[in-house]
């Protein structure tokens, strides 16, 4: 969509901390951007969680240059503890912060919420309102449902656990075919993992394809296009033994 309105996008490395800092100083130096994308709690690809000293560092570094932060926090349910938050840090003066319903209750239920900067808030209802002509009333309704009603931290409760047994089942799968994850997430769906040998992702990925496997290269997911040792997999859908056949079979 960035590219879509001709936004020129630079990366910033991600660590088991948070983005590069230094890095991020550079950037903000070098290209004078306006608008910083990042997630806080449950990083995708990796798995990572933002820590307080990166939090106020990144605040320090956007305010002094006037950039604006949007922290996508659509994981933030499937935190077990949580971690810093750059809009709650910040008050909500330069960073929108931004959730959503569909990883937790259902993929059908395309009901979120914004949080902005005062200033902000009466444009994104005007922009809302001229892109998408109202909003999803059955929805809405059915998300009001779900939180006001004692079910939905029950059903959270199971996630979590449901999560961290396929998590714990797919690391040991992973490692009898050589495939180490970068860090070993606390909470989440997801392992960025760094693939045996000289496998490069994308041409993996292509041959798993061509036997119904489908995977997700780590360059789908580097602006730099550095992670090609890279795989990012989501324990929610690797349940299937059929996926390390496959993979033991393609490794090289």
């Amino acid at each position: 969509m960035l590219r879509a309105h001709r936004v020129k996008v630079i990366g910033v490395p991600y660590t088991p901390t948070g983005p590069d800092v230094d890095v991020f100083a550079a950037v903000i130096k070098e290209h004078n951007p306006r608008l910083y994308i990042t997630n806080a709690a449950i990083h995708n690809p990796t798995g990572a969680t933002l820590s307080s000293a990166t939090a106020y560092r990144v605040l320090q570094l956007a305010q002094a240059a006037g950039l604006y932060i949007i922290e996508d926090d659509i994981f933030a349910d499937f935190e077990i503890k949580p971690a810093p938050r750059l809009a709650a840090l910040d008050g909500l003066s330069n960073v929108f912060y931004i959730g959503s319903f569909s990883k937790t209750l259902s993929a059908s239920l395309r009901c979120g919420y914004i949080a902005a900067p005062n200033e902000w808030v009466e444009s994104i209802l005007d922009l809302k309102i001229a892109t998408g002509f109202g909003g999803g009333q059955l929805a809405a309704a059915v998300v009001l449902t779900a939180l006001t009603d004692s079910g939905y931290r029950k059903h959270m409760s199971t996630i979590h656990k449901r999560l961290a047994d396929a998590r714990a089942q797919t690391l040991l799968r992973l490692a009898k075919l050589g495939i180490e994850p970068w860090l070993i997430p606390q909470a989440g769906m997801f392992l960025w993992c760094r693939l045996p040998d000289d496998n490069s992702a994308t041409e993996l990925a292509k041959r798993c394809l061509a036997q119904g496997v489908v995977l997700a290269p780590g360059n789908a997911f580097s602006q730099s296009k550095s992670a090609e040792r890279f795989m990012r997999f989501n324990v929610a859908q690797a349940s299937s033994p059929r996926i390390f056949e496959v993979l033991a079979e393609t490794l090289i």
